[in-house]
């Protein structure tokens, strides 16, 4: 048995004459290779159906289906295609090696062959094989590790929104890759009220879904953790902002990694709401009667540089006024257009009518239809609440 240049792999030939078939099946086996053998196109494609095969040596002209038509159908067929194919045939002509290679061939060799000749074209074609199969199993445990991120990730956002009698709460959370930089959060603070967070870790990808555990770790931990008695709404954004801001500026500074946040805390009977924004998008305040206001920012975004200063916003939510927070990839959501923008969003916002879990729905609506299929740019995420009753009238 001669050496191979390739580990032996398992080659099909198809070629109604038996002579080729015992041919061409001799000088692969000698190769060291399987090889299995049928007479024609028909059979061929039941047995790629059965059985795995890692080279296929086609004849050209057969009777019934031909060769042409049995590569067209294998390159067709995404469990098949990529099965390297190297055509036989007695034809020398351009014409038939130009159609060939155009149908998705590797190879094209002319009855009669070198044997030299074949065994090196079937060894190339192996390795391309092999380098093929070797790309797909690290794309799949790539794809498992990015599964295995994607639901510890899924871990760090809250399992269910608080129940807050009188207010109407809806989120959405859309990552563009397998993780995503976004996140938001909602929990009940030591005081009572609801703490939310709305937040946009700079970059895309791993890098940036690492630091979001990192910033929403650092946000919930420090809003979290049991207050001095009497100490406000303010005390605690203020002291949210800057540990987290001084923490991932002195100890993670050479990363370069920031984030824009909003956090705000709520009182849910007041309709009060204490905040700050930290350089991101301005969350908007839409009222039944057609008002629209934004807050604003109050300092810079988390983590660029050590002891940065924060001040504290405060408004109201009256009856039937709905509060939006989003990330930027909502209003820099890519069409044929351009960027989706804050005119479309504000427009997706005319009608309030309905539950906020309704008016997000539209809000996608409207993305999904301005990208037209499009892949997405960056992570989407919104959070939304709605003043549905006053407390008295509980």
């Amino acid at each position: 048995m001669n050496a191979t240049a390739v580990a032996p792999a398992r080659a099909l030939v198809v070629d109604d004459n038996e002579m080729n078939r015992d041919v061409l099946s001799r000088r692969l086996q000698r190769s060291g290779h399987a090889v299995e053998v049928v007479d024609s196109g028909e059979r061929a494609l039941a047995r790629l159906k059965l059985q795995n095969f890692d080279l296929i040596l086609l004849d050209v002209m057969m009777p019934g289906i031909d060769g042409y038509e049995v590569l067209a159908r294998l390159k067709q067929d995404p469990a098949l295609r990529h099965i390297p194919v190297i055509m036989i045939s007695a034809l020398g002509e351009t014409e038939s090696v130009v159609r060939c290679l155009a149908l998705g061939a590797d190879d094209y060799l002319t009855k009669p062959f070198n044997p030299l000749i074949l065994q090196a074209r079937v060894d190339a074609c192996l390795i391309k094989k092999r380098m093929h199969d070797g790309e797909m199993r690290h794309l799949q445990s790539m794809e498992r590790e990015f599964e295995i991120g994607r639901a510890i990730q899924a871990g760090f956002l809250p399992e269910s929104l608080p129940a807050m009698a009188g207010w109407d709460v809806a989120v959405r959370f859309r990552p563009a890759r397998q993780v995503a930089g976004d996140f938001y959060d909602l929990f009940a603070t030591q005081s009572g009220g609801i703490f939310i967070v709305v937040a946009d870790v700079c970059d895309k990808g791993v890098g940036a879904a690492l630091y979001m555990a990192l910033f929403r770790t650092l946000i919930r931990a420090t809003a979290s953790q049991p207050f001095p008695e009497g100490t406000d709404a303010t005390a605690i954004l203020l002291a949210t902002a800057t540990l987290t801001n001084d923490y991932i500026a002195r100890i993670h500074g050479r990363a370069n990694m920031f984030a824009t946040a909003f956090l705000g805390i709520l009182d849910a009977r007041t309709g009060s709401l204490m905040y700050v924004n930290a350089g991101h998008d301005p969350p908007l305040i839409a009222s039944a009667e057609g008002g629209r206001r934004r807050l604003g920012l109050t300092g810079p975004a988390l983590g660029l540089l050590a002891e940065q200063r924060f001040t504290v916003g405060m408004t109201h939510l009256g009856v039937g006024d709905l509060l939006l927070g989003y990330t930027d990839g909502v209003v820099e959501s890519v069409g044929i257009e351009g960027a989706f923008g804050e005119a479309r969003l504000l427009e997706a916002l005319l009608d309030l009518q309905g539950s906020s879990d309704r008016m997000l729905q539209r809000i996608e609506a409207a993305l999904d239809a301005f990208g037209d299929g499009a892949e997405a740019s960056d992570d989407i995420t919104m959070v939304a609440l709605r003043r549905t009753a006053a407390a008295r009238a509980l």
